[in-house]
């Protein structure tokens, strides 16, 4: 790994800390945040590499359309769960009604 996806990494795994109970932030948005607004995959990968290690909140991560992104059977109760737990509801087609719950940080990461 070259330096900027060290720090990237680290930054993601930062922002990821960051997301308060209740709120939910975007593949896309994190990324965006860490320096690399394309970098939305990059982000799934740090979650999968680094949730249970590192004890992220990786339940508070959605897709851009405010929804859960792992398929049913394999994490997706489990997440719904978790963010029911925080007082997230869910709408029509277990939507996330983004304009309520997505994290929007005072303090800016960019």
């Amino acid at each position: 790994m070259d330096e900027f996806e060290d720090s990237f990494f680290d930054a993601v795994k930062e922002i990821i800390r960051s997301i308060p109970a209740g709120k939910v932030a975007t593949y896309g948005q994190i990324a965006k945040y860490a320096g690399n607004p394309q970098g939305a995959r990059q982000v799934a990968w740090v979650l999968h590499a680094s949730s249970r290690k590192e004890n992220l909140p990786w339940h508070r991560v959605i897709n851009s359309k405010g929804g859960i992104s792992l398929p049913h059977g394999s994490g997706y109760e489990t997440q719904k769960a978790l963010l029911e737990k925080e007082g997230v509801v869910f709408g029509k087609r277990d939507g996330i009604d983004l304009k309520k719950y997505q994290w929007n940080p005072q303090q800016t990461y960019l």
